[in-house]
């Protein structure tokens, strides 16, 4: 997400909740494009997920792919790789829990809405 966190696990937490946030406004963004284009429930779950993932989880995301697939042999390199990262010692941890924000964030949202809609 490229915020200035906290590190360790008060960091994890704190991009959890931003993922959380920002999940729930994804989808209401879809749902008000799908309400006006007439899409079904699932299209508006599908894409505000899969945004609410790029946006809550993209730039940690991609280091931790990074880390995992280009072959750091210098120390060097290695070295100007994890100074670009805020946290590499919780790098994993951030992008699970931020993944799973954004993904509950998703879910809780869809729920209010249903529970808005039936009340109505």
């Amino acid at each position: 997400m490229n915020l200035p966190l906290h590190f360790g696990w008060l960091g994890v937490l704190e991009a959890a909740l931003i993922a959380l946030l920002v999940g729930a406004m994804c989808y209401l963004v879809f749902h008000w494009i799908g309400a006006r284009s007439r899409w079904a429930h699932g299209h508006a779950i599908g894409w505000g997920s899969l945004v609410a993932l790029a946006i809550a989880t993209g730039i940690d995301a991609w280091h931790l792919f990074y880390m995992g697939v280009v072959k750091l042999e210098s120390p060097v390199y290695a070295r100007i790789a994890l100074q670009k990262i805020h946290d590499p010692n919780f790098l994993a941890a951030r992008v699970f829990m931020s993944s799973v924000g954004a993904l509950c964030g998703v879910a809780l949202a869809w729920m209010v809405m249903q529970a808005r809609r039936r009340a109505d």
